[in-house]
Order: C-alpha cells, then sequence, then structure tokens
C-alpha cells in the first residue's frame, strides 16, 4: 500500500484543523448554511434524511488492518455501531453527530485516511479492480496509475469546482471489468501497443443517473508518461465548456453528447497540445517510486491444490460450494483471493458491524498479510490467502456470517442505501434487496439460474448502477407512493450495455414476483451453458415483457 511521506500527513491534518474551525464557525453561527455546505462537501459530509453521512475515501479500495480497526472503533464510538461500503469502495457512516466529525477525520489522519474529495463537484476517488496486483492475466498492477492519479487530483487547484463531480475508473485486464469501467466520466484502460510498450486507452463521457451514457474512446493508445497531461487536457475542457446552469445537464457525458465526440477529442488533442509540457509528463523514476509501494507480500513457495485443501473439498459440501463461488484463482501458487460476501438475507447489502470490522482486521493479519480491499459490489477481499487455510478460514468466515456462497449470484445485489436515509431517493432500496434474498433463498436454485446480476437504485442518480444491471431495478415515486421500474440487458464489463425498460413500474410487494417471472422466461429460453446476458441479448425484451404484464 502506498504509505504517506511528511508532506501527506501535514496536508491532511491541516484539513482536520481547517475543518474544525469551519465546523465551530457554522455551529457558533458565523457561517450560515451557504457558506457552510461547500466546506462540509469538500470532507466528505452530506446532510441525509435522518442525520449526516460521512463518506470515507478509500483509495483504489485498499486499507491496512490498522486502518480497519480504526474504522471498527469510529463506528462504535461515533455512529451506531455499523459501516456501510458504497459502489466507490468508499466507507459510509450514516449517523455521525455533526459536531464531531472532525475529531472522526483526525482520528482518521492518525491512519492515514481521510474524506477529502469523497463529494462535490471534485475529482472523486479513483476505483479499479478489487484484484489488482494479484489476479493472472492484467498487463500491469493498476495500483501505481491509480495513486498516480490521486496524488494529481488530490487538491487540484483548477478542478476543485467543476460543473459536475467525475469520477475516474482504471482497468488492466483484457479480458475482464470488475470496476464498470465504461460508465465512468473518464475511464483508463491500461494497454500494450504492437511494440510492447505500455500505454493507456483513454475513454470519455461514461456515466448513469439521469441521463445513461457508455463511454466512448478518444485515444487509443496514450504513452505513459503522458496520461496526467492528457487527464489534464480532458478536464481543462470540461471546465471550460461544461455547463453550471443546470446540474442536470452537468455532467462531461452531456457535453461529449452535444460537441460530438470527434469535436470533443479534437478540443482535448488542441489543449493536450499545450498542456504536454515537461513537468506534466510523469517520469519514468516516477513510477518506479509509486510502484515500489505495491511489490509482493513474502509468499511462500507453496503448490496448488495442497492435500488439506483437497480432502476438505472432498469432505465438506458446503465448503466446496464456498471455494468454487467465493475464491478466486491467485497467480501465485498454492494462493487463492476469497470475497467475503456482505450480502446475507437480512442485512443491508454493503453493511458491515463494528465487531465484525475488528473481526476482518484480525483475518487479514492471520490469513493474509494485513491487507483487506473493498469491492464495487459491496464485499470485502482477502487478497493472499493459503489454499491449506482456506477450510480454517471459511469456519471463521461462518460464524461471522461471511460466507454466504453466492458472489457472482442473484442474491449477490448491488443496492444503494435508499430513501431509509438519502434524501434524493424516491424509494427505499434494502427492503426490495431482502424481498428478492428471501424469494430466492434456495441456493440449488441460485446456482441453476446462473452468473446474474441484480442492482437496485432509489432514484435517478443510480448510486445502485442499475442501467447496467443485468436486471436493474430504479425506484419511482408517483403522487408520493414508492413503485418500482425493471430494466433488463445491461452489463458493466467490456462489452458494457445500458438496461431496456421493460415496462410500466411495479408494486413495492410485487416485486420478488416479477424477477421471478423474468428469470422464469430465461430458464424457458436459455440454450445449454447459456447465462443470463446472453439470452436475453439473443430473444430480446418482448417475451419478457409478455410474460410479466400477461
Amino acid at each position: 500500500m502506498y504509505q504517506y511521506d511528511a508532506y501527506d500527513q501535514k496536508i491532511v491534518d491541516q484539513r482536520v484543523a481547517q475543518y474544525r474551525d469551519q465546523t465551530q464557525r457554522y455551529l457558533a453561527g458565523e457561517l450560515s448554511e451557504d457558506e457552510f455546505r461547500p466546506f462540509r462537501l469538500q470532507n466528505g459530509l452530506y446532510i441525509q434524511r435522518y442525520a449526516p453521512m460521512l463518506r470515507v475515501a478509500i483509495p483504489y479500495g485498499m486499507l491496512s488492518s490498522q486502518q480497519v480497526r480504526t474504522l471498527a472503533t469510529i463506528a462504535r464510538q461515533y455512529d451506531r455501531g455499523y459501516a456501510h461500503i458504497s459502489t466507490r469502495q468508499n466507507i459510509q457512516y450514516n449517523w455521525p453527530p455533526l459536531a464531531q466529525v472532525p475529531d472522526i477525520l483526525a482520528d482518521l489522519a492518525k491512519v492515514q485516511m481521510h474524506a477529502i474529495q469523497t463529494s462535490g463537484n471534485c475529482i472523486r476517488n479513483t476505483t479499479t479492480d478489487q484484484f489488482a496486483g494479484v489476479v493472472a492475466g492484467e498487463v500491469i498492477d493498476p495500483r501505481p496509475t491509480c495513486e498516480l492519479i490521486r496524488q494529481w487530483s488530490t487538491f487540484h487547484p483548477e478542478f476543485a469546482f467543476l460543473p459536475r463531480k467525475f469520477k475516474i475508473a482504471v482497468n488492466a485486464h483484457p479480458d475482464i471489468d470488475r470496476a464498470a469501467t465504461a460508465v465512468h466520466d473518464i475511464g483508463v484502460y491500461i494497454v500494450k501497443n504492437d511494440a510492447g510498450d505500455i500505454g493507456y486507452k483513454i475513454l470519455v463521457g461514461g456515466g448513469l443517473g439521469r441521463t445513461p451514457i457508455i463511454g466512448v474512446v478518444i485515444r487509443e493508445f496514450l504513452p505513459q508518461n503522458e496520461l496526467i497531461a492528457y487527464l489534464e487536457a480532458i478536464l481543462r475542457v470540461y471546465n471550460l465548456y461544461g455547463r453550471r446552469d443546470n446540474k442536470y445537464k452537468a455532467r462531461i457525458k452531456i457535453l461529449v453528447k452535444a460537441l460530438t465526440p470527434q469535436v470533443f477529442a479534437e478540443k482535448v488533442e488542441a489543449e493536450f497540445a499545450h498542456t504536454k509540457t515537461e513537468n506534466l509528463l510523469v517520469p519514468e523514476a516516477e513510477f518506479t517510486r509509486l510502484a515500489s509501494f505495491f511489490t509482493e507480500p513474502a509468499y511462500q513457495d507453496l503448490s496448488d491444490n495442497p492435500a488439506e485443501l483437497s480432502q476438505a473439498l472432498t469432505d465438506d459440501k458446503a465448503f466446496a460450494l464456498w471455494f468454487n463461488h467465493n475464491t478466486h484463482a491467485h497467480k501465485k501458487a498454492g494462493y487463492r483471493i476469497v470475497t467475503l460476501s456482505l450480502k446475507r438475507t437480512g442485512v443491508a447489502p454493503g453493511d458491515i458491524t463494528t465487531e465484525q470490522l475488528f473481526a476482518v482486521a484480525d483475518l487479514a493479519d492471520q490469513y493474509s498479510f494485513g491487507e483487506v480491499r473493498t469491492t464495487h459490489e459491496q464485499n470485502i477481499v482477502l487478497a493472499d490467502v493459503r489454499q491449506d487455510q482456506l477450510f480454517a478460514l471459511w469456519q471463521r468466515l461462518s460464524a461471522l456470517g461471511f460466507a454466504t456462497a453466492n458472489i457472482g449470484f442473484l442474491t449477490n445485489i448491488i443496492c444503494c442505501p435508499g430513501g431509509d436515509f438519502c434524501s434524493l431517493a424516491n424509494a427505499k432500496s434494502i427492503p426490495i434487496a431482502e424481498q428478492i434474498q428471501r424469494r430466492f433463498s434456495d441456493l440449488d436454485e441460485v446456482y441453476d439460474i446462473g452468473a446474474l446480476d441484480i442492482n437496485i437504485s432509489g432514484c435517478m442518480n443510480a448510486c445502485g448502477h442499475h442501467h447496467v444491471g443485468h436486471i436493474g431495478i430504479l425506484g419511482v415515486d408517483k403522487k408520493g407512493e414508492e413503485y418500482y421500474q425493471v430494466s433488463l440487458g445491461g452489463n458493466a464489463g467490456h462489452d458494457a450495455s445500458l438496461g431496456d425498460i421493460l415496462g410500466p413500474s411495479f408494486y413495492a410487494e410485487d416485486m420478488a414476483h416479477v424477477i421471478e417471472e423474468v428469470l422464469n422466461v430465461y430458464l424457458d429460453h436459455r440454450h445449454d451453458n447459456e447465462r443470463f446476458l446472453e439470452t436475453y441479448r439473443r430473444i430480446g425484451i418482448e417475451k419478457f415483457k409478455e410474460r410479466v404484464y400477461a
């Protein structure tokens, strides 16, 4: 992991002191609500339906066990005993007292953490594949690139007040995209050209919300040392031409569409010609320095499929199911990547208690070199677990409620907090997720249905990424009543697609039945080993409409 130097720590400590003074002045009546708003947003604090919500930055999803213990302590001391993992890999607290937020930020600063730029019209947390650096097939480890972008974008004076919020994702795997890169304001794909040189393919104008759009490629290959200069050119064009008169039309995706991708790319290239100066070119030594923070841990020389693992897989069916669905191949022999499912029925997707956070920190120290990762799908990853220790780890996870063997299946639902917390939401999300999970509680049935993503958002802001769920669910308000609109055929991977709206919305109590009917159509029409998305793309939406609205 990246470690702060003295300059980093000083900057974060100064920001805490500044915000403490701003909060005290606000509470004393010396700052109005309008004056205080930009200060709190710059420090990750929203005012939600019932209380403030503090969003803590988790850079590209990486945490140390020490940091996890601090997050657990904050949840216990300042909140209601739990935290929530967001789709940007960040941590959210839903009940922090406004007057104590500076104390929370001070505690975070002690373990090299902060909440800077997790809200407001600025460049947000850069995200990437939760398996970065440990999965086979990557061009290179994307985390040094993420850290480069983080250091460039944090406190960038020119981009602190953009027309709207701005999100960047990085992907380094040519076959798999676990970061939804194509629906970001900027998508950075690490690639190699024909000569074997490492560089970047740059996509712009992706995004969800009220106007969902798949981004477009404006540079097929950008030399590695030119990344920051090119990103700066994109942001300058956006800052200059992006709309500020209407927040619903202020995202870069609207600008790219209005100008056309070709014209936008031309403007970026023209600006790039000016910004590609020596001080914005990244020297090779800087990439080497950043890469030095992401070296391999002290792996042992092991072999795959040790006797202990083979015996446990034979003896325990439940363990075997978990192994097959919640662990992933590691690039090092004798190790596996383990995903802890935070999608147990009856618990809000992505929520984790103080006690569970402390336990995760202990497990990370014992089984995974003291490292923890958060995921875009609102789960947790232990990235470096020895195969001969998997059975013991599974037993611990089962006791903690983290061993639901549903990763990649329909009950692993991405879900925003919705109307239970968010003041922007039109409808609740969490009860719909639970309703679906309870209907599909039989894992044999879930496995028969196969790989499937269900995403739920409580409003058009699409924090649950419903547009790119294989099945997407959107909460809508109709004269004060909560209804739910269903879309089909979305996908967040390399072949990204936006879902098609099925038709008129449904009552909340009908949602599990609606999803069941959608899946029955799939099961009736699928070919051998065909997944839901493949069947949907082959047969289209009409057969689903006929069944659901019959």
